[in-house]
């Protein structure tokens, strides 16, 4: 669904993704993990044109992502995005939070859109608090939204960058379960996080970056297991003690 080859990318002088190449199959739930500056965040961006990239190629679903008559708008539509910040328009409601892309982009009705936000919100444990805004809310409960409206549109795929890092300890669990619920009903997920419990849980593959190279590709239990290189085994100690 997702593939990736030979992606690199620069800002200025500085390469901050070297010839990155892997892919993603439907249904398949991927971790990407690797010390900060190691171009875990860039990379996950430039799989929906959030960041531009100098060379290689990236397809998701058959479309080209760095061919200039790819309609952007039109591919983020199909490939949800969840940030380290909930980025929820703080002036909307949260229904109408989760109905705004999909009556604007996706053309529903807005009674449509409602009642596919609500299934959304109580599927998420949040229906209600529809009619909340968004500093009423904690920042679990945020990132819960933010889930639910990346939901709405009814991606192929889901991209998440740090979901967890900006949340106090207490609040990271009520996320990473939904997320967890999500991969096991099948979603296409590829995770930007150090959340070590939640790779070893549901991941099928982790991704170990460093110095904008993937390092290692390989299966969740050849990671944990037996990691091949030794800045694997170094960031393993390092996170897991």
């Amino acid at each position: 669904m997702i593939a990736l080859e030979s992606v690199s990318k620069w800002y200025g002088q500085f390469k901050v993704l070297d010839a990155c190449t892997t892919g993603v199959e439907k249904g398949e739930v991927v971790v990407i993990c690797g010390p900060s500056g190691s171009g875990k965040s860039t990379l996950i961006k430039t799989v929906n044109g959030l960041e531009p990239f100098q060379q290689g190629q990236i397809s998701v679903d058959g479309v080209l992502v760095g061919d200039p008559k790819t309609k952007l708008a039109n591919l983020r539509a199909r490939v949800g995005m969840v940030f380290q910040h909930f980025e929820l328009f703080p002036h909307l409601s949260i229904i109408d939070n989760l109905t705004l892309a999909q009556t604007k982009v996706l053309k529903r009705r807005k009674e449509e859109a409602r009642e596919n936000g609500m299934r959304l919100l109580d599927r998420v444990g949040l229906k209600a608090h529809a009619l909340k805004y968004p500093g009423q809310l904690s920042g679990g409960q945020q990132q819960r939204v933010a889930i639910a409206r990346a939901l709405s549109m009814d991606p192929i795929a889901m991209l998440f960058d740090e979901p967890t890092s900006a949340l106090d300890p207490e609040m990271i669990n009520e996320v990473l379960d939904v997320m967890v619920e999500l991969a096991r009903e099948g979603m296409t997920m590829i995770c930007v996080t150090h959340e070590m419990g939640f790779a070893r849980k549901v991941a099928n593959r982790v991704i170990f970056m460093d110095g904008g190279a993937i390092v290692e590709d390989t299966s969740k239990d050849a990671f944990f297991g037996a990691p091949r290189s030794a800045r694997a085994k170094a960031f393993l100690a390092n996170i897991l003690h």
